[in-house]
């Protein structure tokens, strides 16, 4: 299997294991190149332009320009990743995007929020095994500092996740969670009324 099989792979979701030699090589190989990437990124000053750049070249597709990133940005594969317009991270943002990460237009990711889309198989004889699960992010998404989404996860347009928030289940549109695990707090009346 080649790179960019490899990478169609695991955009469909498949399960890894530690023990397929071939599949954990190349997953090692794309480790490397996104910490390569991300190590550019992370050590150095770089204008907007070219921060969107580097992203274009982690995730593979073109990032729109009116991106916005505050490094240091971590991830551990980083072809997974799907941005949207006017997106912007700010700083210590870790994504675990192999199992999918899309961020629709307009969200706002605050300071050192974490997103996993992989879990290991709960009995010992698949613990070495991961299986992914994506998480969406609508439009106008704002998640708040040191929040943690878990696998899986989709989060509804216009909501907002509390900071410290631990996210273990969908978040309907126009709703505000908070707490470990994250519960609804209340509804955000949207107007777009003007």
């Amino acid at each position: 299997m080649n790179m960019k099989d490899f990478i169609d792979f695991c955009k469909k979701g498949n399960p890894i294991s530690g023990e397929d030699k071939e599949l954990h090589g190349l997953l090692t190989q794309c480790s490397y190149q996104a910490q390569k990437i991300t190590m550019e990124l992370n050590t150095s000053y770089h204008s907007r332009e070219e921060i969107v750049e580097i992203f274009s070249e982690l995730t593979g597709n073109k990032v729109d320009s009116s991106f916005m990133c505050f490094p240091p940005f971590y991830t551990d594969f980083g072809k997974n990743i799907t941005i949207g317009k006017n997106v912007f991270f700010n700083t210590g943002c870790s994504f675990q995007d192999r199992g999918g990460i899309s961020i629709e237009d307009g969200t706002m990711i605050g300071m050192n929020v974490t997103i996993a889309t992989l879990n290991h198989g709960l009995p010992l004889e698949t613990r070495n095994v991961t299986y992914p699960s994506p998480v969406i992010i609508g439009e106008n998404v704002w998640i708040g500092s040191n929040a943690t989404i878990l696998p899986g996860v989709t989060i509804g347009d216009n909501s907002v996740v509390a900071a410290g928030a631990v996210v273990t289940k969908n978040v309907p549109e126009n709703t505000v969670v908070a707490g470990v695990p994250a519960k609804e707090l209340k509804k955000i009346n949207i107007n777009l009324e003007y």
